[in-house]
Formats: structure tokens, C-alpha cells, sequence
């Protein structure tokens, strides 16, 4: 499997505060901000990401890690196929991305996903 990169995910009661710590402070810029989630990045290395979520607006649990592959679709099949728990399944997401949600086996939640073309 080729990764692309790993995302922290911040559970946050509200995303849409505190920007600031993250502007200001830390020198990142809003990448994107949907209301649930909101991502910040680096102006300097695209690689330096994080998110704060709220509330997943489509799966059932958070996630506590993005993790950006360059085929999501044989990440998912390949985690059937090892009987790894699914917990959101493959999914085209309105806000651009095709992702899947798969427990680890410590019990965390990561998002698997593929960006649109």
C-alpha cells in the first residue's frame, strides 16, 4: 500500500473555535473548514497537517488519524480480506473524498481516503 500521508485528528467540541492557537501561534492556515471538521496546514510543508472534528458528518465514529492512500480501494478490499473491523464503509463523500473508516486492533479509528482527481 502506498501512503501519502497521516493526518492527527483532534476531537473538538466545537471546530470552529480557537483557530487562532493554530494561525497564530503555530503558523498553520485553514486548509479547509466543513463546520465539523476543520484542517489546518503549513504554509511550508504541505506534509505538516492536523484537523480538529467534532462530530463525523457521515460515519458513526471519529476517527483519530487520516490516513491518505493512493488506492483506496484496494486498502479497503485488502482490510475485508483480513477481516478488519469496518466501522463507515467505502464511501464517496460530497466534500471530495472516497474513504473508508477500519478499527486497528488497539481499537482506534482511522480514516482511510483517497482524495478526487
Amino acid at each position: 500500500m502506498i501512503l501519502h500521508r497521516a493526518v492527527p485528528n483532534l476531537t473538538a467540541a466545537d471546530p470552529s473555535t480557537g483557530h487562532g492557537f493554530y494561525t497564530d501561534y503555530l503558523g498553520l492556515r485553514v486548509d479547509f473548514d466543513l463546520g465539523w471538521v476543520t484542517s489546518f496546514r503549513s504554509p511550508t510543508n504541505r506534509h505538516v497537517q492536523l484537523s480538529l472534528v467534532g462530530r463525523d458528518a457521515t460515519a458513526p465514529e471519529n476517527a483519530q488519524v487520516s490516513i491518505g492512500v493512493a488506492d483506496v480501494d484496494a486498502a479497503y478490499a485488502e482490510a475485508v480480506e483480513r477481516g478488519y473491523e469496518i466501522v463507515h464503509p467505502l464511501t464517496e463523500e460530497a466534500w471530495g473524498i472516497r474513504r473508508f473508516l477500519v478499527r486497528e486492533p488497539h481499537g482506534a479509528v482511522l480514516n482511510i481516503l483517497r482524495h478526487r482527481d
